[in-house]
């Protein structure tokens, strides 16, 4: 059985619980970035679904791009394997390739996303 994270930042965030479960994958939530650091010490993720939140503001500490740079950093020492699947807002897509230096992206959807655009990736 494969694990996947769901970093669940918004509401618009797709659920597709039914579908992981049809695939034999273990669903485990995360609302909270701290709590998926946390998680990614005790147990690798096999698939990471996030949502990309980019840092026009800059307010992710001046030097971050986005929410997914630290736990980016922290999947190359705690599961390198991991298959990352980011989601975004329409015209966020040109920002997703500096993550890329980072960590390399399985995929990068566009919202909204549908259940057969996720599991041709699963």
């Amino acid at each position: 059985m494969s694990t996947l994270y769901s970093i669940i930042e918004s509401a618009g965030h797709p659920i597709f619980s039914g579908l992981y479960q049809r695939l034999d994958i273990d669903e485990q939530r995360f609302t909270n970035m701290r709590k998926v650091m946390a998680a990614l010490k005790r147990q690798a993720p096999d698939f990471i679904v996030a949502e990309f939140i980019y840092g026009y503001s800059n307010n992710y500490a001046g030097v971050n791009i986005s929410n997914l740079d630290v736990m980016l950093y922290s999947l190359q020492k705690y599961a390198p394997d991991c298959r990352v699947i980011v989601l975004c807002n329409k015209g966020e897509e040109k920002y997703t390739d500096k993550l890329q230096t980072i960590f390399p992206l399985h995929a990068v959807l566009t919202k909204p996303v549908d259940a057969s655009e996720m599991q041709a990736l699963l």
